[in-house]
């Protein structure tokens, strides 16, 4: 991705790229947001290829509209996750329109409207570098701890191929070969642009393309990431270290709500009954609990420990199951 040198200055301030690093140093970082959607709001989002392709291309499209700078993203069938750098209004803005127009784009692809409206859009503040990279390598997993078949490097809907690889060996991907990369004028017309790419902007710049797909390098700041983990061996670290516990945990906005113990009783008894047809968890064998409580935590913004106690659950035996 190509950075102006002033914005590339103020982005290695703010992140604390020029600060020497020592261990257990902290490094404060100013300007970072993590933008993500609720999963269990909509049953899908992206059905196919053609509208994982079209999704990435609107990262694109829509980025450039703000003065901002992707870290990191992942596309998921029903949700989506970006690392960004800039104003909160920026980014704020740039991830609503994104959810807008794919709204727009599924009701002219499949004819189902308003898919994306109530969708709840939710964020945190990322105020030190050690949190950066976790979130970052959190949004990256996200495609195998879905347990979706893929390396979490390989995944074709994220960014996560673009970091610390290296060209010219014969396991590097396709994109690092330069004859695998075209401009989109020497590909397509701009008639032909507004029909494969969804799109009747016309994309200043001639960035480059795999097929119908814009290369993400252009839009996003791989180099910047590539800089913010110095080594190999502290990307893989934090890939290795991150759980979705440290993200959960660290206070974002979605984690500080907490529903009502007594509203959450009553979605207990309505869930229980929908799955099991009895009114209360005591009729329910363990193995029946567990499921209630994965449901409960999927459905409803309410923390571990509140669904266990709801479910006759020990925290410490089924914590990590939830």
């Amino acid at each position: 991705m190509k950075i102006d040198s002033q914005l590339l200055r103020q982005i290695e301030s703010d992140l604390g790229l020029q600060v020497p690093f020592f261990r257990g140093q902290q490094i404060t970082v100013k300007n970072c947001w993590h933008f993500f959607t609720d999963g269990s709001a909509v049953d899908w989002i992206f059905l196919d290829d053609v509208d994982y392709i079209r999704g990435m291309n609107r990262v694109y499209i829509v980025s450039r509209k703000y003065r901002i700078v992707i870290l990191a993203f992942s596309l998921m069938g029903t949700h989506v996750h970006f690392v960004l750098y800039g104003t909160f209004e920026d980014c704020n803005r740039f991830v609503h329109e994104y959810i807008r127009r794919t709204s727009m784009h599924i009701a002219r692809r499949h004819r189902e409207w308003h898919k994306m409206d109530g969708v709840s859009i939710s964020h945190q503040a990322v105020e030190d570098a050690d949190y950066l990279k976790t979130v970052i390598c959190y949004t990256i997993k996200n495609a195998p701890v879905g347990r979706i078949p893929y390396n979490a490097y390989d995944y074709p809907w994220c960014s996560g191929a673009l970091y610390l690889r290296h060209s010219g060996s014969w396991t590097s991907p396709a994109w690092s070969y330069p004859s695998a990369l075209r401009p989109i004028s020497s590909v397509m017309s701009s008639r032909q642009q507004e029909k494969r790419l969804g799109t009747n902007e016309t994309l200043t710049g001639n960035p480059l393309m795999i097929g119908d797909l814009i290369f993400p390098g252009e839009y996003v700041a791989y180099e910047i990431v590539d800089r913010l983990f110095g080594t190999c061996r502290s990307f893989n670290y934090y890939m290795c270290r991150t759980k979705e516990s440290d993200v959960d945990a660290h206070g974002g906005v979605i984690s500080m709500l907490t529903i009502p113990l007594q509203e959450m009783r009553e979605n207990r008894d309505m869930v229980c009954r929908e799955l099991f047809g009895v009114d209360t968890p005591r009729r329910l064998s363990t193995t029946q609990r567990v499921k209630l409580a994965q449901t409960l935590r999927s459905r409803y913004n309410s923390s571990v420990k509140q669904i266990c106690r709801l479910c006759g659950l020990v925290f410490q035996e089924v914590g990590d199951l939830l």
